[in-house]
C-alpha cells in the first residue's frame, strides 16, 4: 500500500471512529464514546504526520504527536488548538489507557468534551 493510500485509509478510519463516538454518546455508552474519540484523534494526527513526512511515530501519546505536528507551519493552528485544550487532551490520553486497563468510567460531560475536541481536531486537520 502506498503512503498516499495509507493516509486516505487513516483519514477514513478517523472519520468512522468519530461517527461511532457520536453514536456511542447518543446510546449513553460514555466509556466507549471517549475511547472512540481518542482513536479518531490519534489516527487523524498520525495521518497528517504521515502525509507530511511519509512516516509517523508508533506511539499512542497524543502529546508527542501534537508536538511533532506543531513543527509544520500549516498545522500550527491545530497544535495551538490542542495546547489551549490541554485538559481535554490529557483526559483523552487517559481514555485510551483507562478503557483498556483501568476500572475508570466516563460520564456524559467528559464524553461530550472529548467528542468536541475530536471534532475540532478533525475539522482543523481537514478531515471533516
Amino acid at each position: 500500500m502506498s503512503h498516499i493510500e495509507e493516509v486516505r485509509l487513516m483519514k477514513k478510519r478517523a472519520k468512522a471512529f468519530f461517527k461511532r463516538a457520536i453514536d456511542s454518546l447518543n446510546d449513553g455508552d460514555y466509556d466507549i464514546a471517549s475511547f472512540l474519540a481518542e482513536q479518531a484523534v490519534q489516527l487523524a494526527l498520525k495521518s497528517l504526520i504521515l502525509e507530511k513526512l511519509g512516516d509517523y511515530p508508533r506511539t499512542h501519546s497524543l502529546r508527542r504527536l501534537v508536538d511533532l505536528l506543531g513543527k509544520f507551519a500549516e498545522y500550527r493552528d491545530l497544535a495551538e488548538y490542542l495546547g489551549e485544550n490541554w485538559r481535554e487532551l490529557r483526559l483523552m490520553e487517559d481514555a485510551y489507557i483507562a478503557s483498556r486497563y483501568l476500572l475508570r468510567e466516563y460520564d456524559k460531560q467528559e464524553a461530550e468534551a472529548l467528542i468536541r475536541l475530536a471534532r475540532g481536531v478533525l475539522k482543523r486537520g481537514g478531515i471533516l
